[in-house]
């Protein structure tokens, strides 16, 4: 009977390896599950591909969707693996003898191998069979832009700024107090009109039109980076940071309390903007006081102008442990000085959710809009919510 050898290295590389396939096969597969998928092995001892596959379904899948990706990943890493059986060719050929030298196979480069116990009775002398090599120094895949942002390492997202760069964060047009000369405006320029006639000997033979300049909407985006959000945050600040326009942004994190990180976006790579973010965010992965973090920047910043007739972006999944009340309040004095309030929830991807929660069912009636924006693919919506006029 087969079974697993209990060195330790060769175990931990085993889990570490398969657990990164299934990750970039598109499963939210931790290190902590990878973990008990070795510990598991050295429990178990699995005597063959079959038990091997049970721990790794008992230990890695924590949905029965899950399972025909943990299947073809499983084939695909463990296909240099066969039973001594299996190896014999025919079923009825005769046992092995019980003097047969026990022989070793070299794993592959950056492979681990399984022991296995070869002999007329059962017993004898170890042999090692190889195990498909799972590492490999070839830089990552881009990610499957449908994969969500909560599945994705860090490296895999910053893998997606390329696909963001093509990407525009636009807001409405609003007109200002300046104007501009137009052939089509719905003024006359009367000086404009007075210097064109010296031409024509005093006499306005043309009508010098002007028209007002109009410039985006200042957006403002106040980030949850509370420990159920912290995912999301990271990929839509990247965002913010590599379309076109979001540099434009304020920005806001809040947890327990408010931050501004409008001066930490502006750095030269996403990474690093990312981490002053981080590093300014005393309360990052935090908890979660909604309303309290958009009534202080109501009354601190918004009122004072930043948010009067802006396009005003919320991040969060609406889990709020303050009062729901004081969010309900906090929302409608930011619903009235905004120009639109755009929510993005990664949790409305599902097509079950409901805005049940304290949190969410008070901010809801004040929003204009609701989006999930949790994968690469939701970023469209998002952005028609952010241009769309009110």
């Amino acid at each position: 009977m087969p079974a697993v050898s209990s060195a330790g290295p060769d175990v931990a590389t085993l889990a570490a390896g398969f657990a990164a396939a299934l990750h970039r096969a598109g499963l939210p597969v931790t290190p902590e599950r990878a973990g008990r998928f070795a510990r598991a092995i050295l429990l178990i001892r699995p005597g063959s591909q079959a038990a091997l596959r049970r721990v790794g379904l008992a230990t890695l899948v924590s949905d029965p969707a899950q399972i025909g990706t943990f299947d073809a990943v499983f084939a695909a890493t463990f296909s240099g693996v066969s039973d001594p059986v299996e190896q014999r060719g025919d079923p009825s050929a005769p046992p092995l003898t019980a003097d047969a030298q026990p022989t070793t196979t070299p794993a592959a480069p950056g492979g681990v191998s399984v022991r296995t116990d070869e002999g007329a009775d059962g017993g004898g002398s170890p042999r090692e069979v190889p195990v498909a090599a799972i590492a490999s120094a070839a830089e990552p895949r881009e990610p499957r832009h449908d994969r969500d942002f909560a599945s994705l390492s860090p490296a895999e997202l910053l893998a997606l700024a390329d696909a963001m760069r093509r990407l525009r964060v636009a807001t409405p047009q609003r007109r200002t107090r300046r104007f501009r000369l137009s052939p089509h405006g719905d003024r006359a320029d009367l000086r404009a009109t007075l210097r064109a006639a010296r031409a024509t000997g005093g006499h306005p033979v043309r009508i010098v039109r002007r028209a007002r300049r109009t410039r985006p909407r200042r957006l403002v985006v106040l980030c949850d980076v509370s420990g159920s959000m912290e995912p999301y945050a990271r990929a839509l600040l990247q965002l913010l940071w590599c379309a076109a326009g979001g540099a434009r942004a304020e920005v806001f994190g809040f947890a327990t309390g408010l931050t501004r990180l409008t001066s930490a976006m502006a750095r030269h790579q996403p990474q690093v903007a990312i981490d002053q973010a981080v590093h300014r965010c005393a309360d990052w992965a935090g908890g979660t006081r909604i309303g309290d973090a958009i009534a202080e920047f109501t009354e601190e910043h918004g009122r004072r102008g930043m948010a009067r007739g802006a396009v005003v972006l919320v991040i969060s999944d609406g889990w709020d442990t303050g009062d729901p009340d004081r969010l309900a309040t906090a929302m409608a004095r930011l619903s009235r000085i905004a120009h639109r309030v755009v929510w993005a929830n990664p949790r409305t991807a599902s097509p079950r959710y409901r805005p049940l929660a304290g949190g969410m069912a008070a901010a809801w009636p004040y929003c204009d809009a609701v989006v999930s924006a949790h994968s690469l693919d939701a970023l469209d919506p998002l952005l028609e919510a952010l241009a769309q006029p009110a």
